[in-house]
């Protein structure tokens, strides 16, 4: 009988497809951050409880009441991903705020230094499972993947390792409402949402580092 069973249970294990048995389960974070260098006050990226028809929990909260072409942006950072071979990535986006091409997006950099933009546009969206009246869940693939640089190589998820990842809301009131909430990211299977138990839970820092433009 236990050798039954640990015949099945080899055969279980070699079921489930290599890319969920060898994820890197990390303790990630998501922290948001402003780019501000000239003092707008117009910048907005902050976790923060967002009401609504079966609401109640954080989202992260960014706005740009600006120009798009002012030098400014939200951003919030993922920490905890360097060297993590991604799989997955997406997140879940407020229906009633902006969804372009180029924000929010996620700005990923590889260990070899190439960037890759996943804006929200270009991924899958479908209904938010746990709130599909107001949000929208969206998912990237490889063809979701915009270079930096023409010469980049192709992006492929489960082969690319990741040196950082960031999410960027950077278009103004010229191209849309010039605010977004997104919840539940998506990084590596893993739904990374507001910190707790660490005593900054409300943490928002200011960064004058520029994120890299997809524009």
């Amino acid at each position: 009988m236990r050798n039954a069973s640990f015949v099945l249970a080899v055969a279980l294990f070699a079921a489930v497809p290599a890319s969920a048995r060898d994820r890197d389960y990390r303790e990630l974070r998501v922290v948001p951050a402003i780019f501000d260098p000239g003092g707008t006050h117009a910048i907005i990226s902050r976790w923060t409880p967002f009401s609504g028809p079966g609401r109640s929990d954080p989202a992260i909260i960014m706005a740009k009441i600006l120009p798009t072409s002012a030098d400014a942006a939200a951003v919030a950072t993922v920490e905890g991903v360097r060297g993590l071979v991604l799989d997955e990535l997406g997140f879940d986006v407020f229906a009633g705020g902006h969804c372009g091409a180029g924000a929010p997006r996620f700005n990923v950099t590889t260990v070899e230094g190439y960037v890759y933009f996943f804006g929200c546009a270009a991924g899958t969206h479908t209904p938010a499972p746990d709130k599909p009246a107001t949000f929208a869940r969206v998912r990237f693939a490889d063809a979701d993947a915009a270079p930096q640089f023409a010469s980049n190589p192709p992006f492929h998820f489960g082969e690319a390792r990741v040196a950082s990842i960031a999410i960027v809301f950077d278009e103004g009131v010229d191209q849309g409402s010039g605010f977004t909430a997104i919840d539940d990211i998506d990084v590596d299977g893993q739904i990374v949402e507001r910190p707790s138990g660490d005593g900054d839970d409300d943490e928002v820092r200011e960064t004058f580092e520029r994120p890299i433009a997809r524009r």
